[in-house]
């Protein structure tokens, strides 16, 4: 759990910082080497905490960062990609989709 609760400060503080728009999107090697862990033994850990890989728990993650964001609507979807980490807005909209079942622009229109 203590696991757990780190990698979740270190997705939060990820998301606050510059660093999706100068790094990318986190990746799961990149967290267990942030919370010196290999990378076998942390997908292993987090899918026991949670019954989801590594990456499905940051992409979930990441979702509810870009629900969030979608609200500012001084913001284009294509600024709010690219602040996430993201190199082409349709990755990022087809990734949103994919989750939630809808479109970074419809969710903003449906809210």
């Amino acid at each position: 759990k203590d696991i757990l609760s780190r990698f979740e400060n270190l997705l939060s503080e990820y998301f606050k910082t510059e660093r999706p728009e100068t790094l990318g999107l986190p990746t799961a090697g990149w967290c267990a080497a942030q919370l010196h862990l290999s990378a076998n033994y942390f997908g292993d850990l987090i899918k026991k905490e949670t019954g989801n890989t590594a990456l499905d728990y940051i992409q979930s993650r990441l979702i509810d960062e870009a629900k969030v964001r979608i609200f500012d609507t001084g913001k284009s979807i294509n600024e709010i990609a690219y602040q996430l980490g993201f190199k082409y807005q349709q990755h990022f909209t087809r990734l949103f989709k994919q989750k939630t079942g809808m479109t970074p622009n419809g969710y903003r229109n449906q809210n």
